[in-house]
């Protein structure tokens, strides 16, 4: 009997320990797991008694604040007063879920974080109402404007999508980032559990798929803007390349182990037709047999290689949401590679990753990391952080950045390019560098081709990089360059550069 309830009593003493560590691990070190998890209505309640940081633009802006509000369990209610404007860079703050900025940072606009701390103690002893941290975006607002407003004009009243992406070359700064079509943000700040239901399924079954973020979460393909990675490979390839070398240049190109030929954009010939030109012209003019044959004799590991100092492939980038990986899969053959070389076959790029691009051609070859968030403010105007620009990669050399963007530079200058309507005669002297693309999208089928453009300007001093990818939209030219330049005007005009 004795033996018996020393066992027993063992077994009950074990368990008690058991719950008084599990209880003392919960308190201590999961609490701000527990607190996150949906339903918890304690938390929720928790958060809207204060009120929440705002998030603002590098000038000013503010896109996303807290309101007093006359529900009687939650005090504060956040709003948007640009709504669609800026959901692809605010996201949204609901009672069980949030996105963008709001979830990134959410610690901070909360008042949460760590780093807070001090702060929050000294408002509890004095008083003072706890408010969370601002949050300054480094998004410039008229470069925004634009940017919404061409997609705007371009996908208005169709189901297609869009997005556009412009960065500070040299700093990595995400100037602005639309994607098209947009949401209000509005319609999921709602304290009503029953409304908040139905605008979420109604957004989430939206034509266009608006809470997805086009801009750094879509991929479609690169179509001929991948040039600029093949153009960067070629001349890697050799120190004797530069943009006057002779190259073969077919009007067809007879593919190897299979019947199929490559062809220039309606059958066209590339330079004088005979079958040879310089790379600057096979460039400007945007040869497909040109591009077609450097990327065979290059070889898809090279590529590859190239693609990936851009960021492609890329599984860990953030800015500080996470941005999906673009992609580019080495081809099992010769004739698959000389289609990735155009930016077919698998490639795939988000419209970040076509601003990366340009970016780092600008930046005489240094791709700096793109970042989203300025600085973080604390209630009392203090800085609580400060993003530090940092390089991401060395794409090229500066010797090969300047190939590029003189070839880029031509394609907009020259009475040949493919973007030559956008030269600095039709846009008040601002010389555009940029490379078109139109490329066949197997997974966002539509019909058309997606129109692509990827620029930087001023070419001899760049201030801004611009990604423009429009599902559907045809030539890059008509569609998506129109766009970058609109884009490109409002930011430089800000600097006091027309």
């Amino acid at each position: 009997m004795n033996r018996a309830l020393k066992r027993l009593s063992l077994a009950v003493l074990v368990m008690f320990v058991v719950l008084l560590i599990n209880i003392n691990y919960l308190q201590g070190f999961d609490t701000a797991k527990l607190a996150a998890l949906p339903g918890n209505t304690r938390a929720l309640e928790a958060q809207n008694q204060y009120q929440r940081g705002e998030i603002l633009t590098s000038d000013g802006v503010i896109i996303a604040e807290s309101k007093p509000s006359n529900d009687p369990i939650y005090k504060y209610q956040r709003y948007y007063p640009q709504g669609p404007l800026y959901a692809a860079v605010t996201g949204y703050d609901s009672l069980y879920s949030a996105s963008g900025i709001e979830n990134s940072e959410d610690s901070v606009l909360a008042g949460n974080n760590s780093s807070l701390a001090i702060r929050n103690f000294i408002d509890l002893i004095t008083g003072k109402q706890h408010k969370g941290a601002n949050v300054t975006t480094t998004i410039n607002s008229k470069a925004q404007e634009a940017a919404y407003a061409g997609l705007q004009q371009a996908l208005q009243g169709t189901s297609r999508v869009g997005a556009v992406v412009a960065l500070d070359p040299a700093t990595g700064k995400i100037l602005a980032m639309v994607s098209f079509p947009s949401y209000d943000p509005n319609l999921l700040a709602t304290h009503d559990g029953t409304t908040l239901n139905a605008n979420d399924k109604k957004t989430l079954r939206a034509a266009g798929n608006p809470r997805l973020n086009h801009a750094i979460n879509d991929l479609f393909p690169p179509g001929s803007t991948f040039k600029i990675v093949t153009s960067s490979a070629f001349f890697n390839a050799s120190t004797a390349n530069n943009p006057q070398t002779t190259v073969d240049s077919p009007t067809q190109l007879t593919l190897p182990q299979t019947t199929h030929v490559l062809t220039n954009d309606q059958g066209e010939a590339c330079g004088n037709g005979s079958g040879r030109t310089t790379l600057i012209q096979a460039f400007l003019q945007s040869c497909d047999t040109t591009f077609g044959k450097i990327g065979m004799n290059l070889g898809g590991n090279t590529l590859n290689n190239e693609a990936q100092a851009f960021g492609v492939n890329n599984q860990s980038l953030k800015i500080p949401m996470p941005v999906t990986a673009s992609n580019y899969t080495i081809p099992p053959g010769l004739a698959l590679t000389a289609f990735s070389a155009i930016g077919q076959f698998d490639d795939q790029v988000t419209p970040l990753q076509e601003a990366m691009f340009a970016a780092a051609i600008a930046n005489g070859g240094k791709l700096m990391t793109p970042y989203l968030v300025q600085n973080v403010t604390a209630s009392d105007l203090s800085t609580v952080t400060t993003t530090q620009q940092t390089m991401l990669n060395q794409a090229v050399s500066p010797s090969v950045a300047t190939n590029v963007g003189q070839m880029m530079d031509a394609a907009v200058q020259n009475p040949g390019g493919t973007a030559f309507a956008f030269n600095k005669n039709n846009e008040g002297g601002i010389d555009i560098a940029g490379k078109t693309g139109t490329a066949q999208n197997g997974v966002h089928n539509t019909g058309l081709n997606d129109a692509v453009f990827t620029a930087f300007a001023p070419f001899g001093n760049p201030k801004i990089a611009v990604g423009v990818i429009i599902q559907g939209g045809g030539y890059g030219a008509t569609a998506a360059a129109p766009i970058a330049v609109q884009v490109i005007k409002a930011y430089l005009a800000t600097l006091g550069i027309r």
